[in-house]
């Protein structure tokens, strides 16, 4: 997902807006937003992606709490931008994000704390051992989730470790430490706040793939060193028609909730951790509804499964998506478009939740 650092007055801008006045009867099944449809259906949450901008058009939809529920800083909290030098901490724009998140009485999923990727070169090309690599983990992991202890709902321990193919994927940590270093960071993370709930997150893990295994045996692995694992996020990063980057796109709706099934029958709680739908641009409406029809299928998928608490998009608006800068020509992945206008796939998942 892109970096960015938001200037501190954009920042302080962002977090001094006012903020909506709570759903008044969440229970209703007429609700009038994501957040107050998911209450209603017995869920936990609807929640963003966030990156602290002052763009009033953004924060009028994250101030309103019938549409959201839960906050994760899209950037903030990873290594890179949190500890860049060794014992150096930049807790500002984190800071900022959890704020923003506390503020306003929603979940904070903080997200990510060991990652291959967006990682400081001090870490990635260090001349590590096990033991000092570990010391490092231990280290980052102590400072970052003591910050936020009593704060963060649920954090992001270790994400993206699986190759397509199921293999763990190659890291820093793995080389050094070998494939104990995912149960290590757990129980480091359990230490640290034993108040949060512990989630593996990955991408792809939505097909019931070899990748979907690995995940699994991620889960068992954990388990296996007597420690707790709550969760498994999938990212849900999708498309709703075949693209040059992706062939399959959104599988069916019991299909989604049969690999959402799968994963909770290991005693976890699942969530869609990262959810955009994107299609080849530019967007037509027959594009637009198919993509609404893909987002009523994943939507759906977790409101079939008990132990899918939640739903998060990455982002709120097209106009700051990650997906066109990583993905030439695709696009349109999100519920509001450049303008904050809802889409048809906002219709759609709001409909899906609230069974309509």
């Amino acid at each position: 997902m892109r970096f960015s650092l938001i200037p501190t007055v954009a920042l302080a801008a962002f977090n001094g807006f006012a903020v909506a006045n709570p759903v008044p009867d969440v229970e209703a099944r007429q609700a009038t937003g994501l957040q107050a449809a998911m209450k209603a259906a017995g869920k936990q949450y609807f929640g963003t992606a966030l990156t602290v901008r002052n763009d009033q058009g953004e924060i009028n939809i994250i101030n309103n709490k019938n549409e959201i529920g839960s906050i994760t800083p899209e950037n903030a909290m990873k290594w890179e931008a949190i500890q860049p030098n060794r014992g150096q901490f930049n807790w500002g724009p984190a800071d900022q994000h959890a704020a923003a998140a506390t503020s306003r009485g929603y979940e904070l999923r903080c997200h990510t704390l060991v990652w291959h990727s967006q990682l400081p070169s001090w870490v990635a090309n260090g001349n590590w051992n096990n033991q000092t690599l570990q010391a490092v983990m231990r280290d980052h992991i102590n400072a970052v989730m003591g910050r936020y202890r009593g704060k963060c709902t649920h954090w992001d321990v270790v994400n993206e470790a699986l190759n397509e193919d199921g293999t763990y994927r190659d890291s820093v940590f793995l080389r050094v430490i070998g494939e104990a270093y995912i149960p290590i960071a757990f129980r480091m993370a359990l230490a640290a706040d034993p108040t949060t709930k512990l989630y593996y997150n990955d991408y792809n893990l939505e097909y019931g793939n070899a990748k979907t295994e690995g995940a699994k045996r991620i889960a068992r692995l954990v388990k296996s060193y007597g420690l707790r694992i709550d969760g498994i996020g999938l990212q849900a990063h999708m498309t709703s028609e075949s693209t040059p980057t992706q062939n399959t796109p959104t599988p069916s709706r019991a299909k989604l909730a049969s690999v959402l099934q799968g994963l909770a029958d290991l005693g976890v709680d699942v969530a869609y951790t990262e959810l955009d739908i994107r299609m080849n641009t530019p967007a037509t409406q027959q594009k637009l509804q198919t993509n609404a029809d893909a987002y009523a299928r994943i939507v759906g998928s977790c409101m079939d499964v008990k132990r899918c608490v939640g739903i998060t998009v990455w982002g709120i608006s097209d106009k700051y998506s990650w997906v066109p800068g990583t993905f030439p020509g695709e696009g349109s992945a999100l519920l509001w478009n450049d303008n904050f206008q809802k889409k048809p796939s906002y219709t759609s998942t709001l409909n899906t939740i609230s069974r309509r």
